[in-house]
Parts: structure tokens; sequence; C-alpha cells
């Protein structure tokens, strides 16, 4: 999914005419400015340091991390060298340790394996990624939005997603995730566009 494809246009203009309230939050944030990253190990020990911990910290722990790699770079066949004192030296926890030698393993001995997760459908994809000690299915989703591309998926458990929804929808403080769907499915097949101008209509 690239930012200057022609399925993007054909998302932008879909959601706009079928969504007025969507088409005025597109009209306000402007382009549509995702592009994919590459490097799926890397992007899910990002994911597995940041988890119930604020950004600043993650931000910190994982510049600390790769302080110990070669070139900064976190690989798994960098980090599988380090010991568990030297991860816990830069502040990562006991378990996310576990969480983070249960994806080097299962990445290097090929169990999981990125190339395939990306001839994968969503679900296949997700399923295969949940199986990897502490990723859940809201990470799945976002390795599959800002890794792979896929245009289609809506993290209903968001909490950037429901914040921006309870104010443009009149939804309650905590909103019904039978109710999100409803809304989010005449975004089909473009639902993950439409939550990234969720998200950035938190920064408006």
């Amino acid at each position: 999914m690239k930012v200057d494809s022609p399925q993007i246009q054909v998302a932008v203009r879909k959601l706009s005419k079928t969504d007025p309230v969507l088409g005025n939050v597109i009209r306000a944030v402007g382009p549509f400015t995702l592009k994919p990253k590459r490097g799926g190990y890397q992007m899910l020990v990002r994911s597995i340091l940041s988890q119930q911990i604020s950004t600043s910290a993650a931000t910190t722990i994982r510049q600390r991390l790769e302080g110990l790699l070669p070139g900064g770079i976190l690989s798994a066949e960098e980090i599988a060298k380090l010991t568990d004192s030297q991860l816990q030296a830069v502040g990562i926890s006991k378990q996310k340790q576990g969480y983070i030698r249960d994806l080097t393993e299962r990445t290097l001995d090929g169990s999981l394996n990125y190339r395939r997760l990306a001839r994968r459908d969503d679900e296949d994809a997700i399923a295969e990624l949940i199986q990897v000690r502490g990723i859940g299915r809201w990470t799945a989703q976002m390795y599959l939005m800002f890794c792979l591309g896929r245009p289609d998926l809506f993290p209903v458990d968001d909490l950037g997603i429901q914040n921006a929804m309870k104010p443009l929808y009149g939804l309650p403080q905590k909103p019904e995730r039978a109710r999100m769907e409803e809304i989010a499915i005449v975004w089909a097949p473009f639902r993950t566009v439409a939550s990234w101008y969720l998200w950035r209509s938190l920064d408006l």
C-alpha cells in the first residue's frame, strides 16, 4: 500500500463519499502519507518493548538496547548473543526478555517466516503472529498495517481509534466494539486508510 498508488486515491475518494464524517477528517488532515516500514523483526521487538510503559520510557530502553548492538541494528542474530544480564541492564523486564527470546528463536529457526507472512491473508498472518509470546492481536494488526501495508484492517481495541471515534460519532466514554465495527463496515476494503486518518485527527 504505497502513498502514491492509485489504490490510495480510490480509497480516499470512496471513504469521503460513503462517510461524510470521515470525509471532513480527510479534508482537515490532508494527503495520506503512511509508508510501510521494512524490518518485521525490528518492528515486533519495538512493539514488545513499548508494552505497558510510556513512549518516552520505551524509546530510552530501545536506544540502550541498540547501543549494545553492532550498528545499532535490532537483528535476531545479534540479540541472541546478549545475556539476560545485558537485557536487564538496559531496562528490559524479565517477562519481556522471555517475549524477545521467543521471537528471536522463532525468527532464527524459521518457524516465524516473514516472507511467508507477507503471502498469507490477514487472518492467517495474525494467527501465526500471535503464536509468539507477548504478541497479541493488536500487535499483529499493527505489523500488517505498518510493515506489510495491508489496506483493510480495523484495530477496534486501539485506544487512539476509540478516542478519535468518540467525539466524531457521538459514542459513549466506553464505546461498544460492535458499534465501532458497525460504523467501520462502510470503510471496507480500506479500513487501514480510515484508521490512519482517525489517528491523525487526534493531532488536529
